[in-house]
């Protein structure tokens, strides 16, 4: 029996951020996450161990990314904040049930 086997080696985005995700910086993120979808990246980590707040905009902004990933076969999987607060608002929109979230970006990355 003759096969080929060939090595595919997936492109994961790993974006750290480390300032408020809020309604003043969730534009200026989406029109980031915009741009990287249309030069062809549709595997993310967000590593937001640095994040120090996030509110509902910001979370939209992750929310929107997750959306246009998964329309291409893609994923955004999420580094969980150290900051209390940042990550309350994924528990109490439970989106940290729609997000696969690890403690390490390597961890992140291993679940694609």
């Amino acid at each position: 029996m003759n096969f080929q086997v060939e090595d595919i080696v997936s492109k994961v985005s790993v974006i750290q951020l480390s300032e408020k995700i809020d309604a003043i910086s969730a534009p200026h993120l989406k029109s980031k996450f915009d741009e990287m979808i249309g030069e062809g990246s549709y595997r993310f980590v967000l590593d937001l161990r640095e994040v120090p707040f996030m509110d509902s905009a910001g979370l939209a902004a992750l929310v929107s990314l997750l959306k246009r990933a998964r329309l291409e076969d893609g994923d955004v999987k999420l580094v969980a904040p150290q900051n209390e607060s940042a990550m309350r608002i994924l528990k109490l929109t439970k989106f940290d049930r729609v997000f696969d979230i690890a403690d390490t970006p390597e961890t992140a990355v291993a679940l694609f």
